[in-house]
């Protein structure tokens, strides 16, 4: 059985063709599932029985089940718990701006690249999550409001560079004019730092948004919260943000996660401001969510905003992100954790 929802829609029709079918078969059938979000053949009513039975036969739909929501009471974000057809469960989160509905969705079942202040790699991988496995995550938050979602995060659990190929497939998909036809622009994708992939994601060419996690100013303190930057050094991170500055034109966000006394200190502000510069980033201040394992706890309202202030003072844009959903379980990859412990 084949995964159906995974395809272009140009993969679509050459499948028909192998069937025996016209090529506009594969729109009629990529609008049911892509638009209008079904979950049989059987509900495809444009198409013949004959037809419908001889898709059934070949290929399965990605069907998520909602198994939780969570909705804070401070400013209506919602955060979802999926299962996945295996049992196994990944994590979604609506939040509402004043620019439109903004949703972050999962890569993998968990996560590998072991971030000390992260609650997604607790446990570590399961697996990644095939591409129709992260559509079905804004489709059914989608169809869940009965509102369209205008911008897409891949910043939930998992490293998005380490599913690479499913990820660029989403994200080819998901912009699809056939489809929900979210423009690349409104895409961000996040990453811990996998340098090859980086450079291997600047050769697509796509208009999406890349956010690095960096989180800390200098080699040492960063292998001490990222394990990735043993392997990668911040020197070769910064060359590859370069190259996909070049070959993009798109500017570079770092996601700077806020940790009191561990990455908050004036010479922190420092060096950051002077990898920012070197590559026209704008900084995105994240106050860290605390998660008990780890014993981290944010950075103060106070701190936050002279850490911002400094920054700017040595001319980096930079913005405090937003605090959302701090009444639920607000840090990625805690509401899926509490579940598994029962």
């Amino acid at each position: 059985m084949k995964d159906i929802k995974s395809l272009t829609l140009n993969e679509l029709k050459e499948e028909l063709a192998l069937l025996g079918e016209k090529p506009f078969r594969a729109g009629q059938i990529y609008k049911w599932l892509h638009v209008r979000f079904v979950s049989s053949f059987d509900e495809m009513s444009d198409l013949s029985k004959s037809l419908r039975e001889k898709l059934a036969g070949e290929y399965y739909i990605t069907d998520l089940k909602k198994l939780e929501v969570q909705i804070s009471q401070d400013d209506g974000t919602r955060k979802y718990l999926f299962e996945l057809s295996d049992g196994n469960t990944v994590e979604s989160v609506l939040m509402r701006y004043h620019h439109g509905n903004s949703v972050c969705v999962s890569s993998q079942v968990g996560c590998r690249m072991g971030c000390t202040f992260c609650a997604s790699t607790i446990g570590g991988c399961i697996r990644s999550l095939e591409p129709s496995e992260i559509l079905d995550q804004i489709y059914k938050i989608t169809s869940d409001i009965s509102e369209r979602i205008s911008n897409v995060v891949v910043m939930g659990m998992g490293e998005p560079m380490d599913n690479f190929d499913n990820v660029v497939q989403f994200l080819t998909m998901i912009s699809d004019e056939n489809g929900l036809n979210i423009s690349q622009r409104n895409l961000t994708v996040s990453t811990c730092g996998l340098v090859p992939e980086i450079r291997r994601f600047a050769d697509l060419h796509l208009s999406v948004t890349l956010a690095i996690s960096l989180h800390a100013g200098t080699d040492e303190k960063r292998q001490r919260l990222m394990p990735i930057a043993r392997r990668y050094s911040i020197d070769e991170l910064m060359d590859a943000c370069k190259y996909f500055f070049k070959e993009t034109g798109r500017r570079l966000t770092f996601e700077y996660a806020l940790i009191a006394g561990v990455n908050d200190t004036p010479q922190d502000a420092d060096e950051i401001a002077g990898l920012a510069k070197r590559v026209s980033a704008h900084v995105n201040l994240i106050p860290v969510n605390p998660v008990t394992e780890t014993g981290y706890r944010p950075t103060s309202g106070k701190e936050t905003n002279a850490f911002k202030k400094a920054l700017e003072d040595r001319g980096v844009t930079a913005t405090v992100r937003r605090e959302m959903g701090r009444d639920i379980d607000g840090a990625c990859g805690q509401l899926r954790k509490r579940r598994l412990d029962g």
